[in-house]
């Protein structure tokens, strides 16, 4: 099914009945408890779990896979975004024009750097890639291209947006003014239903983008088991041996580039979809920072790892940093004022403005115990779960036959 075996069916379902269950699963508290806020199914937050996820899984195809570590991939997103904010400005605001040029445009950035960066390994690759996208910022940010050509290109700092005086050419008179798909916008929730207190959000932005996301997922699945990926993981291993060998890797890794710097577009023209504004600063440095520490921390060159590692990010980002003192006296009113003041002292630093305190510190722990990521504590969750199992079918007391004997005993 699919072109996969057995196990990566099961493994692919299991993930589109995962995605497609979000807004139920990130609702775990019911309104109006105290813990109502550590809640992560309102929309905004769930589009960018999957579109932060797809920015992910390309750059792991790259990372994880051949081992080339880039830190310019913010530039193909915002390439991206630019590139779908365009479409609206000229056609209308129908998502589904500017994703296509958004993949293609990526795409061809990510040929014309790769043809320069990949002309080095190791930390070279790493900075040439950090320099072309640090000019591709400042381009962007002081609008450079605009200056010659006469129009403006990226807006500059103020950042691309659509104006009423736009040709928008395909704009009907009763099509929806903001991003939509043939009529379903994107901002809008389709059913909002309210459970014994646990209110869900079906957003029709993020099942679009969930939907994208499980391709994207399938398609690097296809990757990693196909012969091109076994190729990618050989580079990574060994380089120079197969160079030895008489194998040209340079299409190889070009290939794996460019599909890369593609993911990345997508998920800046999904951005863009999302909230129809590009700007300069999708191509900063950090952000090209921040999907390296997303694949890292969920575990590079697995499959679910960048996912995970996406989530956990965006979660904290979200999530954490809107914990303030007000939220943390709430939380412990009910112990004596010193001692309440203490504690909201302590916690200060790592919550509200301070959350990459607690993320660097959360970070810093899964490198040192964790090195494959959070996949591999989740594998070895598992391990330890099998082995207990196994060891309790070894235990006589835990024995099939014992466990019968005594049932029987008791029956009479």
């Amino acid at each position: 099914m699919f072109g996969l075996s057995k196990t990566d069916t099961r493994f692919l379902l299991i993930v589109i009945c995962l995605t497609l269950a979000t807004p139920i699963l990130l609702q775990p508290f019911p309104e109006g408890s105290g813990l109502a806020q550590f809640n992560a199914g309102y929309p905004d937050l769930m589009q960018r779990f999957a579109i932060f996820g797809i920015f992910a899984i390309g750059f792991n195809i790259l990372f994880g896979l051949t081992g080339y570590l880039s830190f310019g991939h913010a530039a193909f997103l915002g390439v991206g975004s630019y590139s779908v904010v365009w479409m609206y400005k000229l056609l209308d605001y129908n998502v589904l024009w500017g994703l296509p040029l958004a993949i293609v445009v990526s795409g061809v950035f990510a040929l014309l750097i790769g043809i320069v960066s990949l002309r080095r390994t190791g930390i070279y690759f790493s900075i040439l890639t950090l320099a072309f996208a640090q000019m591709m910022f400042v381009i962007s940010y002081s609008d450079l291209l605009g200056r010659f050509v006469g129009t403006s290109i990226t807006n500059g700092e103020t950042g691309l947006q659509v104006y009423t005086s736009d040709p928008q050419v395909l704009l009907g008179a009763t099509e929806p003014n903001v991003p939509h798909l043939f009529g379903i916008v994107m901002r809008e929730n389709f059913w909002q239903p309210n459970i014994g207190g646990w209110e869900f959000t079906f957003n029709n932005g993020y099942y679009f983008c969930a939907v994208i996301a499980i391709l994207a997922f399938y398609l690097s699945l296809r990757i990693f088991r196909s012969p091109f990926g076994m190729m990618l993981r050989a580079i990574k291993t060994n380089q120079t041996r197969l160079n030895y060998t008489g194998l040209n890797t340079r299409p190889y890794t070009m290939a794996a580039f460019v599909i890369s710097g593609m993911y990345a577009g997508l998920a800046g023209g999904l951005l863009a979809a999302m909230d129809p504004l590009a700007g300069a600063e999708r191509m900063q440095w950090t952000a090209s920072g921040e999907v390296v520490l997303m694949t890292i921390l969920g575990g590079a060159g697995t499959l679910m790892g960048p996912v995970l590692g996406a989530g956990f990010i965006k979660y904290f980002e979200n999530i954490f940093s809107k914990i303030n003192d007000n939220v943390l006296h709430g939380w412990f009113a009910w112990m004596p004022d010193g001692l309440e003041d203490f504690i909201v002292t302590i916690l200060h630093p790592f919550v509200g403005k301070g959350w990459h305190l607690t993320l660097g510190i959360l970070f810093m722990l899964v490198v040192i115990f964790l090195p494959g990521g959070l996949v591999e504590g989740g594998s070895r969750i598992m391990h330890f779960i099998k082995r207990d199992r196994k060891a309790k079918g070894r235990d006589p007391e835990h024995h099939p036959e014992h466990i019968a004997y005594v049932a029987e005993k008791e029956e009479f």
